[in-house]
């Protein structure tokens, strides 16, 4: 891009909670600009505003539909809902927009605020500059109505049920869950009450953890980054299938039968192998990131397919997905998105899709992930304290170019840096796995003694 965003990462505006930019001022601030930027109409304006269940969430909703209703706009509060139910609701009642008050899977001392359009898309580059521009550029007291024009606050009760039916539509009428056990942690997050519904009401018996959220608890030992829980729940209750969903409700990861770990490129790979299969994968083509393992694109190849791959976040295979025409698309770390279901990643109805493939083969989740084989991949994070180009550090950016050289066509490394934290992330993937956690080590300490 051309312009640099202040305070736009690639997820929305997020931060620590109650210090800049995720501060109750720039809350209000936020909620005054995208009332502003979507008040383009003559009819009554709304916007949907939900969260998840983090203590601050509580602070920054006030603040964000204080500013709302500021701008002559109506705030509709769902409260706690998945980051797809709040892009869903949106969609449903017509309203010009959603805001998401949530930090998806980081800790619950950090927050984050995201931005839905009224067709249930995050918003793209230019309206998100717009938002920052009215903030720190063009904010007029003029923009301030009186009287009966300032705006209303409501609470949309059924929200949640709203939510559980729509999501229950995407599993196929004619199938059931009846004589599944399924485990669900739902990192004491957004999805706690509805995942458990969905799948109870579908028939199957419903194993719960990180079900109890505090205010302090979201993503504390649960979750996709810390399936131990789930696994022994699996194990212990005899579960055919675990699923780990993140804090917000937009992705998930599941645990086979056995206790190992299914990630988001084998949900990939069997749901589209299924659609391949029935004819239903839109261009023969699955998108996915730069993140993906290569046994991806060679799994898909081999079923007739091919793979299209992006920069690493969500919006960007949506952008590609809408841009060609795709309808399946996601990343390795669960986030999938289903445009015959839904315009954004769903961690609920991914785990409904990969049910009924279950449901509808008879075998074992750990039979049906066999359909790929991962390369060795080593990922390392390393907290930065700048995010200084790669290219700008030479010693490093040497060491990088030796190590894809030897890697050639057999492997593949790549440094990028988080969108959401003070991270870098430094990726490699090969054949021989000593080797390239040798080469990972090597970039570590160059990495660390540059920004670290």
């Amino acid at each position: 891009m051309s312009v640099k965003k202040r305070i736009f990462g690639t997820d929305g505006v997020r931060g620590i909670a109650n210090k800049e930019p995720m501060t109750a001022e720039m809350a209000l601030r936020l909620g005054r600009a995208i009332a502003y930027v979507f008040k383009k109409q003559s009819h009554r304006h709304r916007i949907v505003v939900g969260k998840d269940t983090r203590l601050s969430g509580y602070m920054l909703e006030s603040a964000l539909m204080a500013g709302i209703c500021s701008m002559g706009v109506d705030a509709l509060m769902v409260g706690p809902l998945p980051t797809p139910g709040i892009a869903f609701i949106t969609t449903s009642m017509r309203a010009d927009a959603g805001v998401v008050i949530s930090a998806s899977h980081n800790p619950y001392q950090d927050n984050g605020i995201k931005f839905f359009s009224r067709d249930g898309f995050k918003l793209p580059d230019e309206m998100e500059l717009a938002i920052e521009s009215f903030i720190f550029d063009n904010e007029d007291p003029t923009h301030r109505p009186t009287a009966r024009e300032v705006g209303k606050a409501y609470r949309l009760d059924d929200a949640i049920g709203r939510y559980i039916v729509f999501a229950k539509h995407s599993f196929p009428d004619e199938l059931t869950l009846e004589g599944l056990t399924i485990a669900v942690d739902c990192a004491n997050g957004a999805a706690y009450k509805v995942a458990p519904a969905v799948f109870e009401e579908l028939g199957a018996r419903v194993v719960k953890i990180g079900v109890e959220p505090n205010g302090e608890n979201i993503n504390l030992n649960c979750g996709p980054l810390h399936t131990e829980g789930l696994k022994k729940a699996v194990l212990d209750s005899e579960a055919d299938v675990g699923f780990a969903i993140d804090g917000d409700g937009d992705r998930c990861i599941m645990i086979d039968e056995k206790g190992n770990e299914v990630d988001g490129d084998h949900i990939m790979a069997m749901i589209a192998i299924a659609m391949l299969k029935e004819g239903t994968l839109k261009k023969n083509t699955l998108v996915s990131t730069i993140m993906s393992n290569s046994a991806l694109e060679e799994c898909i190849e081999a079923h007739g397919g091919k793979v299209v791959r992006t920069g690493v976040g969500d919006r960007y295979v949506v952008e590609e997905m809408l841009k060609n025409g795709y309808n399946l698309g996601g990343e390795q770390s669960g986030h999938i998105i289903s445009f015959d279901h839904t315009t954004t990643g769903d961690g609920i109805i991914t785990a409904l899709q990969a049910l009924k493939m279950i449901v509808e083969a008879g075998r074992p989740v750990s039979e049906l992930a066999k359909v790929l084989t991962p390369y060795p991949q080593v990922l390392v994070n390393v907290v930065v304290k700048e995010k200084r180009p790669v290219e700008e550090m030479p010693v490093l950016s040497a060491a990088l170019k030796r190590v894809s050289v030897k890697l050639g066509k057999e492997g593949r490394a790549f440094i990028r840096y988080s969108g959401t934290e003070s991270l870098a992330r430094i990726t490699i993937e090969g054949k021989d796995k000593i080797e390239i956690e040798g080469m990972a080590g090597e970039l570590e300490q160059l990495l660390k003694k540059e920004v670290g």
